[in-house]
């Protein structure tokens, strides 16, 4: 009997150790599934998508082998959103990764329980997609850019101090698009200050740009500012050489507008921040509780400034704009 025992104990122990081996092995296996839901085409944020994927590879998480993106491009339509995010739900991915506040929102529309890590959304709580920044509730966390309330205001003075002849300015923003709505206020008072007159300039779309710019002519703009959003930077380079045709020198919020001929940028380096955004994804895989992921706000600023589109629009950049900047490009 005690042979018979010790037999059924070694049978018992061997099956045990079989299958806690074969849970380690398919743990050690598991794939996770990452949804993208971007606004712009893929080609437009190309660079920045390569730093999240390089960003998420140093953490260990390599495309292919432990994790499957799921990429889902509106291609510029905003309107298509909602649909690719219940997309992404219905295939029941582990995360989704959500630059800007439009796509943010649309799957935070599409789930209360999949875990969302939103970029570059300005006023996130404003915006319904967390309750606040320390400790969010709910399925959101990520990152915002929501450095200062004076931002624009920012914008528009080294906009004047890099053209000092700039007496009409005009702001173009797609109302459709929550990330390219200006704050009006710091942006009033900033011209107020700045002695400059603002006309504000709706573009609804890439196929409103030539009317847009026809308003500009009419009200003989000296330069524009571009509030942001998928419609420019998606068709920057277009922009740009409209811009360049009426001479108007412009300031984008990022530096992808600037290197697609613009003349000046000023804010966050979105290839960094997409980039940090990679942390949240890879804790949350790990298993971290979004309420213990607080919400990252930028810190550092960049100045870009374009000289070969200055010296095509015949603007002398002065030296003390140039010495502040992080780049030029020559």
């Amino acid at each position: 009997m005690r042979g018979v025992q010790r037999r059924d104990f070694l049978i018992a122990a061997g099956a045990l150790l079989a299958t806690t081996r074969d849970a380690r092995a398919q743990q050690v296996a598991k794939v996770f599934r990452i949804g993208y839901l971007s606004a712009p085409n893929r080609e437009s944020v190309e660079g920045i998508l390569e730093a999240f994927l390089r960003a998420l590879r140093e953490l260990g998480w390599i495309e292919g082998q432990n994790i499957v993106i799921e990429y889902r491009w509106a291609e510029g339509d905003l309107e298509r959103l909602p649909g690719l995010a219940h997309d992404l739900v219905r295939r029941n991915v582990d995360v989704i990764v959500a630059p800007a506040a439009s796509a943010a929102l649309a799957a935070k529309h599409a789930t209360s329980t999949i875990p969302i890590v939103m970029i570059f959304p300005t006023d996130p709580v404003e915006q319904g997609l967390v309750s606040n920044l320390r400790r969010p509730e709910g399925n959101v966390t990520g990152t915002t850019n929501i450095p200062t309330a004076d931002m624009l205001g920012k914008r528009l003075q080294i906009l004047k101090e890099a053209v000092p002849k700039a007496a009409r300015v005009a702001v173009v923003y797609d109302p459709t698009d929550q990330a390219s709505l200006p704050s009006m206020n710091s942006l009033e008072a900033a011209a107020r200050s700045l002695g400059i007159h603002l006309q504000y300039v709706e573009v609804r779309g890439a196929e409103a740009f030539d009317t847009a710019f026809g308003a500009m002519a009419r009200e003989r703009a000296d330069a524009l500012l571009v509030a942001g959003g998928t419609t420019f930077l998606v068709n920057r380079s277009r922009f740009n050489e409209l811009a360049l045709k009426r001479r108007l020198p412009t300031m984008f919020s990022v530096r992808e507008g600037v290197e697609a001929g613009g003349f000046l940028s000023y804010g966050v380096n979105m290839t960094d921040f997409v980039a940090r955004s990679a942390a949240y994804v890879d804790k949350i895989l790990k298993g971290a509780k979004l309420a213990d992921l607080p919400i990252e706000q930028p810190t550092k600023f960049e100045l870009v400034i374009n000289m070969k589109t200055a010296k095509a629009l015949g603007v002398n950049v002065p030296p003390s704009v140039l010495a502040r900047a992080d780049a030029v490009i020559r």
